[in-house]
């Protein structure tokens, strides 16, 4: 004989409705907007309720069909506590894993920065991307002295809209970074296959620093070196130099997604044809540059300058350079040898006569 008095479990257990759990995320249809919650008929899931601050943005009405996430499975009343805020981040980053796992190029809007970089809402889930992962075009180059100006620079991105990928993502621990750089490279990477070394390029100088100028060759990062920027002597990038310049200049080398260029070799080397004008033996006049323990140095023209020994001062080994020369003073010296080749002219103070 068949049990006909079965306990609500079993009923449950033999029907086709499967009981709902915390994190669940479930559709229903509003029946009531109040003050401070809103209920909701989740069908055979019985009854929910949402209090406000769980309602986000949304402005919700009777009738509207919605979908929440499952807090609490159920509250002593009987009915299901829920919250839209949750589910609409439990599709965020749903969303996201999936940006994610496709490689897919989306674009964001920094809505703020800092020092190490910008900060992002994608999906409503808030993320960073670094200063190291921005493209070329936008990377805050700036010297070690005005570190303050990077975060202008970045703060300048707040608010543009810049193509990313998703570099890592994890809900587990609430990390979601972008990149920029990962976004351009495959186009970067076609564009450096149709460059080689003897290219001549044009640019625009994106920083400034000790030690060279940076500049943006079509979103490639090129970097002309402060002894590739004049054939003169240069002791201050800035002095040839600003950002915002166009420039043209040569590619020298190719070093996976850099290039490193040259401004003076778009024109012939002053040097060549200035050294012709002195000859081995000959006397000369020149400014003193540089005073080192090992010599001076001597500028006998715009683009040669040259070396007196140490040992080609004076016929007393004790001698001290910075006791015999001043800086830009002048003097007269004997050219002892002119290497081509190397760019090097000797000279002697104590052959003079």
């Amino acid at each position: 004989m068949a049990k006909t008095n079965l306990t609500m479990d079993e009923l449950l257990e033999q029907s086709s409705v499967t009981k709902i759990k915390t994190g669940d995320v479930v559709e229903g249809v509003v029946t009531s907007v109040r003050k401070h919650e809103v209920w909701v008929d989740m069908g055979a899931n019985g009854v929910g309720v949402i209090f406000r601050r769980e309602i986000g943005s949304n402005s919700l009405k009777e009738g509207e069909q919605i979908t929440a996430s499952i807090v609490e499975p159920e509250l002593d009343e009987g009915y299901a506590l829920l919250s839209m805020r949750r589910a609409a981040k439990d599709r965020g980053w749903g969303e996201l894993q999936r940006i994610f796992d496709d490689q897919e190029i989306v674009e964001i809007s920094p809505y703020d920065a800092n020092r190490g970089g910008l900060l992002i809402e994608l999906e409503g889930i808030r993320g960073f991307l670094p200063v190291s992962q921005l493209a070329a075009e936008h990377y805050p180059r700036v010297s070690d002295a005005d570190k303050d100006e990077i975060l202008t620079k970045l703060n300048a991105l707040t608010g543009k809209v810049l193509r990313v990928r998703i570099l890592d993502v994890s809900r587990k621990d609430n990390k979601l970074i972008f990149s920029e750089k990962e976004a351009v490279r495959d186009d970067m990477q076609s564009r450096l296959a149709n460059l080689k070394v003897g290219d001549e390029v044009e640019g625009i100088v994106t920083g400034v620093i000790d030690f060279g100028a940076f500049v943006n060759v079509d979103g490639i990062e090129g970097l002309v070196h402060i002894s590739e920027i004049s054939w003169e002597r240069v002791e201050d990038p800035k002095k040839y130099v600003k950002v915002g310049d166009k420039i043209k200049a040569k590619i020298i080398s190719i070093d996976k997604d850099r290039l490193s260029l040259s401004i003076k070799q778009m024109s012939d080397d002053p040097w060549l044809s200035e050294v012709k004008e002195f000859k081995k033996g000959s006397q000369v006049e020149g400014k003193i540059t540089r005073i080192t323990p090992f010599g001076a140095f001597v500028q006998l023209s715009p683009s040669v300058e040259a070396l007196v020994h140490v040992s080609e001062m004076s016929d007393d080994e004790s001698i001290d350079p910075e006791k015999l020369f001043k800086l830009n003073e002048k003097k007269k010296f004997k050219v002892l040898e002119i290497d081509t080749e190397n760019r090097k002219i000797a000279l002697s103070l104590k052959d003079v006569k």
